[in-house]
């Protein structure tokens, strides 16, 4: 198989031909740090070229309080970055979940520096001083069984709806910047929660969230430790409270327990995860539409979504590989449809 690399800078070019190398495994990486970062846009230069040398690609948020993102390639360059990331001041050990892929879930290396690591939009947020009480996976059964504990999805609405503990409720959000304003609502109503249980995919949305419910006045604030990721692995499937599939930012879409690759994917028309159900609709077209978008998509997009999956097609008869050729392994982008907030 040949790649077509027209667009992609050496180093690039690079990445791409280990991602062709056949039987290979890459180590897939969710990290993040609340830390005091010095000079977070000094830093990204020497880590872009560290990534690319050691052929990692993925993305990284830096900003002043801390790291965040998720990196993929061969175990020892992964490595190489999170030595790299642990050898500057203030960063001691950071949170990682690992997983594995046969194949390379992302395009290229991207750091972005951000004023958040993950957007609240909130003030005075300090995951370090006071964040919630952390529960390991083992526990978190029992937890989330008492009667008198609200058990609460932190993420979009979007991941509730690829997967969801049982039980859980939905803030129906569409960023995480909208996550406090439901949480006012919660706290200043009728039936104030005296205990939380908070979760989110890896756990980094439920180190702010957990501040931001205790500065409300809930009485018991928890969040799961290591996130749905940790869950999954550690937590026998048997055993498990988790439905369904955990929705994830990159190629992959969705894992499965024991962090087996799902079976969802990505509609290339909205972005919408889908499932194989979805896949079965009359309104779903490969690289075109799903039941979510069907009815407004316009028609010109329609059109020129159809030449490209026309140019995928060619390109693997000729024994090519499209460069585009992802459309159901696409990182998730906000839809131009915004969802309710419950009141």
């Amino acid at each position: 198989m040949t790649y077509s690399n027209a667009n992609l800078s050496a180093s690039e070019e690079k990445t791409a031909a280990i991602i062709a190398s056949p039987e290979r495994t890459f180590t897939v990486a969710a990290l993040y740090h609340f830390a005091k970062i010095e000079e977070p846009d000094q830093k990204k230069e020497p880590l872009l070229a560290l990534c690319r040398a050691e052929n990692i690609v993925g993305t990284l948020i830096l900003a002043e309080e801390g790291i965040n993102g998720t990196i993929s390639g061969p175990d020892n360059g992964v490595k190489a970055v999170l030595d790299h990331l642990q050898s500057w001041h203030n960063v001691d050990v950071i949170e990682v979940k690992y997983s594995y892929s046969e194949n390379q879930n992302f395009n290229r290396m991207k750091i972005k520096i951000k004023d958040e690591i993950v957007t609240m939009g909130k003030p005075n947020i300090d995951p370090n001083a006071d964040a919630g009480t952390y529960v390991d996976p083992a526990d978190w059964n029992d937890l989330i069984k008492r009667d008198d504990v609200l058990l609460i999805d932190t993420r979009n609405s979007f991941e509730f709806g690829v997967g969801r503990f049982k039980d859980a409720i939905d803030p129906i959000t569409e960023t995480f910047r909208e996550f406090p304003d439901w949480a006012d609502l919660l706290a200043s109503g009728p039936q104030k929660p005296s205990a939380v249980a908070m979760y989110c995919t890896g756990g980094i949305r439920c180190e702010k969230a957990t501040v931001y419910m205790k500065q409300l006045g809930i009485d018991e604030v928890y969040h799961l430790k290591g996130g749905i990721l940790k869950y999954l692995e550690e937590v026998p499937e048997e055993e498990s409270l988790w439905e369904d599939e955990c929705f994830v930012f990159d190629h992959r879409v969705s894992l499965k327990h024991g962090l087996v690759e799902g079976d969802y994917q990505l509609c290339y028309g909205c972005q919408h995860p889908i499932s194989p159900a979805d896949r079965e609709s009359p309104m779903f077209e490969l690289g075109v539409s799903c039941p979510y978008c069907d009815d407004s998509l316009a028609n010109e997009d329609r059109d020129r979504f159809r030449e490209r999956q026309l140019q995928i097609r060619l390109s693997r008869e000729r024994g090519e590989e499209h460069l585009k050729d992802n459309a159901s392994k696409m990182p998730y982008k906000k839809s131009a449809k915004k969802p309710s907030v419950t009141k």
